[in-house]
């Protein structure tokens, strides 16, 4: 699925929910599900939330992103909007992120982003029909970019069960990264040149 179709990538649909699992402890590492496989971790051991796929059946639900396609866009380097390889120059791969500049000082260096990059096609036409980009998205060239963390549900040690206790990035070399459940693949963002929208 395609912005030609009017839906990113990594968007989620009504017919993918989360499928059941049950979260128990695993002593001394953190967390499992119950009936836990082989597909249920990455690479690097971390516990990856479980949901249906079935892109194009239902209703997209914007805003909402699929686990797999966000995490294979991430890890693959992907336009986050159509799975083709994003635009790239000598400055890097662009990238889509909201403005934090007033945030912190040297933004965007070393963000931790979310959401992949983005072909230049698909980058000009979702600034102007995403309404959360309308509202401040900027246009960053990113000359590297690691791999570096999770985001998702952190759990904490419970009785009889683990407890659900915020959503968090985590980096893969954070002690808690076993007590989180990875929705979202994390890059960090180096080597930053923010664009003039004319320039892109």
């Amino acid at each position: 699925m395609t912005l030609d179709s009017g839906v990113p990538y990594v968007t989620t649909w009504t017919t993918e929910q989360p499928l059941p699992t049950e979260v128990i402890a695993r002593p001394g590492s953190g967390i499992a599900y119950a009936d836990e496989t082989l597909g249920d971790r990455d690479g690097n051991g971390v516990l990856w939330q479980r949901m249906a796929s079935r892109p194009g059946r239902g209703r997209p639900e914007f805003g909402k992103v699929h686990p797999l396609r966000q995490r294979r866009a991430m890890r693959r380097l992907l336009c986050g909007i159509c799975a083709g390889p994003p635009d790239r120059t000598e400055q890097g791969v662009l990238w889509l992120v909201r403005d934090f500049r007033n945030d912190w000082p040297g933004w965007p260096e070393r963000m931790a982003a979310t959401e992949p990059p983005v072909c230049l096609p698909c980058a000009r036409r979702s600034v102007r029909v995403c309404p959360a980009l309308r509202l401040g998205a900027v246009a960053v060239r990113v000359g590297r970019s690691a791999v570096a963390g999770v985001y998702g549900v952190r759990y904490q040690a419970g009785n009889p069960l683990p407890i659900a206790v915020a959503d968090a990035v985590v980096a893969f070399d954070d002690p808690a990264i076993g007590w989180v459940c990875a929705a979202q693949l994390v890059r960090e963002l180096r080597d930053c040149t923010v664009l003039d929208w004319e320039a892109v």
